[in-house]
């Protein structure tokens, strides 16, 4: 489902940063980035985004007062939150204000997927004016059941920075070139390859050309590979 996003960000470096990272995903398209809060209520109005990801500290005010005002004039866009500030207030008020999610930077880039992936699945609970089942609200809700637990062993920081290194990998990677990056040795760097492979999250390619057994390659599975 393609998604137009609005960037609210007075850190240009960082805004640039967000862009990369949200058209990896080839139907994402940021549409417009404002630095200012004036700027972003403009931009919100003229190009009706469907998701804008909103710092808090901007220079001519705070976000939150701006994800206020759009919710008293009855802009109901999602809003992300993306900023610094990891204050428990901030967060209360984004989620008052109706924010539906917030991540506290730095953050991984699994995570920013995750954000578009929730997205998408509101988007799906209907029109506007549809009456919901219990499913479609579930789905607007954001509400999904309980996580998995992972399996014995498998921690979940590391997994991060292992699924991370494997989206950030511009061709397929073994599993000792994914240990060197993230400091792992090569049985514990395949380890946690094969639980994102089980999970869905990674495919395994077999590269043939040398005598013995085929090299064992990773990638990323991305939003048009098929679900294997």
């Amino acid at each position: 489902m393609p998604v137009r996003v609005l960037l609210v960000e007075d850190d240009l470096r960082v805004a640039r940063v967000n862009r990369d990272l949200l058209e990896r995903d080839p139907d994402v398209h940021v549409v417009g980035s404002a630095a200012t809060c004036a700027q972003g209520d403009a931009l919100a109005r003229a190009l009706t985004p469907d998701l804008i990801l909103l710092d808090v500290h901007l220079p001519d005010g705070s976000g939150l007062g701006l994800l206020r005002h759009w919710r008293a004039h009855g802009l109901t866009t999602d809003v992300a939150l993306i900023t610094a500030a990891d204050d428990e207030a901030s967060v209360r008020l984004a989620l008052a204000h109706g924010a539906f999610d917030y991540l506290i930077k730095p953050f991984t880039g699994a995570r920013l997927q995750e954000l578009l992936a929730r997205h998408r699945a509101r988007r799906q609970s209907g029109p506007a004016d549809a009456r919901l089942d219990q499913g479609r609200l579930d789905r607007l809700l954001g509400v999904s059941g309980l996580p998995a637990a992972l399996p014995r062993g498998i921690d979940p920081h590391t997994l991060d920075r292992v699924a991370q290194a494997l989206a950030d990998a511009a061709q397929p990677i073994s599993a000792e070139e994914i240990g060197e990056q993230v400091h792992l040795s090569r049985v514990t760097a395949w380890r946690y390859l094969e639980h994102l492979v089980r999970s869905g999250r990674a495919q395994l390619d077999h590269q043939y050309g040398q005598a013995g057994r085929p090299a064992k390659l990773y990638r990323a599975q991305r939003p048009t590979d098929p679900t294997p």
